[in-house]
């Protein structure tokens, strides 16, 4: 039976640890601030917002949330973004995705400063990840690599496989593994003979948004699959892109989900926000 890899415990003490910080940031002068911007009413949205705010506070970081409607202009969610661009006493700036039709994501997120480009989206933050030369990584793919890092499961010189290609996780998840040494191969909708693939695999992360994606016979007897996926099953409950149960009898270490990856989402967000301060203040 695999080792299940607690993502709530390990981020609960990287939350101690950035609220430690923080309070030493705080006798400096630095007061760290996220700004997190709202558009339209989606519940999944409204509710990640709220997590947010409850992480903020917390861990003593400021947190200034704009709820605005969804007949906002892009007009005026860039005049928003320019404004708190220009705020020093702001850090952090966070645009709650998915946007309201209408509205350019790629416009609104090139529109963020990068130096307070918490969630690592900006191009320029893009390409420092590529070049492996970043303050800010994307929150995700950074929380896997601290698990790894957690559970003193080594990526360098492993046959790490990565499943799904997205900007937010599969493609900079690849990234982030590769800095690390590990031989990385990425999946997608057009590869042929996935099974194949997923089989070598030492390290195999799936994000790919599909239950149950990743069955038994897909994984290699003591991996280590990382699973970012968070989907809703015909029960109703939450549930990830491994069959867990069937998963868990051959791997090494498994990530649950819900209570894997996601909690160190949150984490990592917090600590861009606190490097962002940090940066500013040339600490």
């Amino acid at each position: 039976m695999a080792v299940i890899i607690d993502g709530k415990a390990l981020a609960a003490r990287l939350r101690q640890q950035i609220k430690e910080e923080v309070a030493r940031l705080k006798e400096q002068g630095v007061h760290p601030c996220l700004a997190v911007i709202l558009v339209g009413d989606d519940p999944a949205s409204c509710f990640y917002v709220n997590n947010k705010e409850k992480d903020c506070a917390e861990c003593g970081i400021k947190s200034i949330k704009y709820a605005l409607p969804a007949t906002t202009s892009e007009a005026e969610l860039l005049g928003l973004i320019a404004k708190l661009n220009a705020d020093p006493s702001v850090h952090g700036i966070l645009v709650q995705l998915p946007l309201p039709k209408g509205l350019s994501a790629a416009r609104v997120i090139t529109a963020i400063s990068p130096d307070k480009d918490v969630d690592a989206f900006h191009p320029e933050n893009v390409g420092r990840v590529m070049q492996g030369k970043y303050t800010f990584a994307p929150c995700t793919p950074a929380g896997v690599m601290k698990l790894l890092e957690a559970y003193s499961i080594p990526v360098e010189g492993r046959e790490c496989v990565v499943v799904g290609r997205s900007n937010i996780v599969g493609k900079p998840q690849a990234m982030l593994l590769l800095h690390a040494n590990g031989t990385v191969t990425m999946c997608h909708s057009k590869t042929v003979n996935l099974a194949e693939i997923t089989r070598r695999a030492d390290i195999l992360v799936c994000a790919v948004g599909k239950v149950n994606f990743i069955t038994a016979d897909m994984v290699k007897p003591g991996a280590v699959v990382i699973d970012v996926g968070m989907n809703v099953n015909d029960e109703g409950k939450l549930t990830g892109d491994v069959d867990f149960a069937a998963v868990e009898k051959i791997a090494s270490y498994i990530t649950p989900a819900p209570g894997g990856v996601g909690p160190m989402t949150r984490a990592m967000l917090l600590d861009n926000t606190l490097k962002a301060a940090k940066l500013a203040a040339k600490i």
